[in-house]
């Protein structure tokens, strides 16, 4: 926001890493961390699987990833790809034909692990079709299915056998000359998954994919992988990250960034601070909130709204955001713009009149091109 002051002890130093492309999303260096998903249609349903995509794009995805367990589903990608506003990634398990025939169709990353895609020669000729193509590849390593001979080395999942087959990995990929990868080494436990990463992150300067695996559901999914990925962001880790839930694609796309947003790494769409409500309130916030949420979602703009119910913390609150609003008595509060007190509106108009306010801010900041970039 314009009107608030820099706060250095705010700044994270992101870990340096290098730099690759996923289709025409940069991942890595500099580049803003990017929000990926997966869609859970039957991948040869191209209709249904397009429109997943779309929908997770709208929400803000800037990558999505689709299953290809068989040939209907790879012959199906090209169509995919083709209909897609953001790149595709095809994730491949065992078979390697799906792969290349992957690359083919016009993916832009291939999730494997080299070393289950079969001999020296079938990895070969996957590195090879990815090359051809400009296909990245992610190293996808999960504590769920780790090598045999890693499992009996180490007694049972932890970060120095994590770790230890993704730079397996890494060599077999390097050996061939290909270094557009990023790699994952994702766990359904928070402290294996973030030791596992904070490890890797020291062994090597390639992009890393963030996800805390099988998360599960979006409440419970919501509050681990805020632990394990915020600690991991915090501590300057990770280039792009996958929120796993068992839930809508899009509602990991909305924690993705709501992760990112309370660390200050990225800033999409409507940021509303709001109070939990009490017996002080002067107007029915939790209702407010919801409605406000879902006649919001179409703003794209990075800016912030508060909605308080009472005078105790909601002009401090307001003096913070671009728009808001703090309940007061005889049925009406105040509305605030740049932090400022503006002018008074009753309670049953507000809604409208908040909507009002929020997009007219949002065009203003749309009109000066350097504030309105994530």
């Amino acid at each position: 926001m314009s009107h608030n002051p820099i706060r250095p002890w705010r700044d994270i130093a992101r870990r340096k890493s290098r730099r690759i492309m996923v289709g025409n999303v940069p991942v890595g260096g500099d580049a803003p961390i990017s929000v990926q998903t997966m869609t859970n249609t039957i991948t040869s349903d191209v209709a249904a699987t397009v429109a997943q995509v779309q929908a997770a794009a709208e929400a803000g995805a800037d990558i999505v990833r689709v299953s290809v367990p068989d040939e209907a589903s790879s012959r199906a990608l090209k169509d995919i790809v083709a209909e897609s506003p953001v790149p595709i990634v095809a994730d491949i398990h065992f078979h390697y034909r799906r792969g290349i025939e992957s690359a083919v169709a016009g993916a832009a990353c291939l999730r494997i692990n080299p070393g289950n895609i079969g001999s020296p020669e079938r990895v070969r000729e996957v590195i090879a079709a990815a090359r051809d193509n400009g296909c990245a590849i992610r190293i996808g390593v999960n504590a769920g299915s780790l090598e045999k001979h890693l499992l009996e080395k180490y007694g049972e999942p932890c970060p120095e056998a994590m770790v230890e087959s993704a730079l397996d990995h890494i060599r077999i990929l390097e050996d061939h000359d290909f270094h557009e990868f990023k790699i994952s080494v994702k766990a359904s436990d928070v402290f294996l998954s973030a030791a596992a990463y904070m490890a890797l992150a020291e062994a090597t300067d390639a992009p890393l994919h963030l996800g805390i695996t099988e998360a599960g559901s979006l409440n419970a999914g919501t509050v681990k992988s805020a632990i394990g990925l915020g600690n991991l962001l915090w501590s300057g880790i990770g280039d792009t990250l996958r929120v796993s839930l068992s839930a809508d694609p899009v509602e990991e796309v909305r924690v993705g960034y709501e992760i990112l947003k309370s660390l200050g790494l990225r800033h999409r769409g409507v940021n509303i601070i709001s109070c939990p409500s009490c017996a002080r309130q002067g107007f029915d916030v939790i209702k407010t909130v919801e409605i406000l949420e879902k006649r919001l979602e179409h703003i794209k703009t990075p800016m912030s709204l508060s909605i308080i119910g009472c005078v105790v913390n909601g002009p401090g609150e307001a003096l913070m955001t671009d728009v808001g609003f703090t309940g007061g008595g005889a049925g009406n509060g105040m509305v605030y713009l740049a932090g400022k007190q503006s002018h008074r509106m009753s309670n049953d108009q507000m809604v409208d009149h908040i909507v009002e306010q929020v997009e007219r801010k949002a065009a203003e900041i749309e009109a000066r091109p350097s504030e309105a970039a994530e």
